[in-house]
């Protein structure tokens, strides 16, 4: 994982350089095939699960490199927006994963236990607003929607009440005291983040549309570093607070 973090920085800084950008991609794929590898072959993943990690692997992998062989470079801010959704949708499944599985938990303290539901929450708060605002920006970057901004009537005061009702929510979702308890104001709350990704993107113009893909790279950096939180690993920590910020 030390091996595989320090490859991702050599990434990025050679990512900052037309000239050296070929460089920071391979960086980046080798320290990923590092990462994988480290990870299916590492403590945490019975025998049993790696034939089913393959075989999503082999399936995801020939889709994006289907996708990557077949998309016109105009066309790639809107694939790296509808990749993002993806970031966004993998830490809402792993979040409700992660609440739903006991042994996740099974030997935390009560303490333990309040924060992994903590990380859990913004985990799959983050993950939301990415999904459902990367596809919005998807289908305004290939004109499936229009780039014309939804400005609707005291915007600001929804955004504050979708605030507000998270946070309380929230209080519920700690305060259950069964995973059947907790589940409702959960999933409450993803409805919540959902819609709000959809209003804040749709309420932007379709120019600001690369802007906003980066913003939502950003927050898929960080949904990616509360997935590392939830499953206590380090480097998707690491890597997530390196994309975030």
């Amino acid at each position: 994982y030390i091996g595989a973090t320090i490859l991702f920085i050599l990434s990025l800084g050679g990512l900052s350089n037309p000239a050296s950008s070929r460089r920071g991609n391979l960086y980046g794929m080798i320290g990923m095939t590092i990462a994988v590898v480290a990870t299916v072959f590492g403590p945490r993943v019975t025998p049993a699960g790696i034939g089913w990690i393959v075989g999503a692997m082999a399936v995801g992998g020939s889709i994006g490199i289907y996708a990557a062989r077949t998309v016109q470079m105009t066309q790639m801010p809107e694939l790296v927006a509808l990749m993002h959704s993806l970031v966004g949708l993998a830490a809402v499944l792993v979040g409700y994963a992660s609440y739903v599985d006991p042994s996740a938990s099974a030997s935390f303290t009560a303490a333990e236990k309040t924060i992994h539901h903590v990380e859990v929450y913004i985990g799959v708060l983050i993950g939301a607003v990415t999904l459902s605002g990367s596809l919005i920006a998807f289908g305004k970057l290939s004109a499936r929607i229009s780039g014309t901004p939804l400005i609707l009537p005291g915007k600001h005061f929804l955004n504050l009440a979708a605030l507000l009702l998270v946070i309380f929510f929230g209080a519920q979702f700690l305060g259950a005291h069964s995973v059947t308890n907790g589940m409702t104001p959960l999933v409450i709350m993803t409805v919540i983040a959902l819609l709000f990704g959809v209003h804040m993107v749709m309420s932007i113009g379709g120019a600001d549309m690369p802007v906003v893909v980066s913003m939502l790279n950003s927050y898929s950096g960080w949904a990616a570093a509360a997935t590392g939180f939830m499953l206590s690993n380090d480097l998707l920590i690491v890597t997530g607070a390196l994309v975030g910020s």
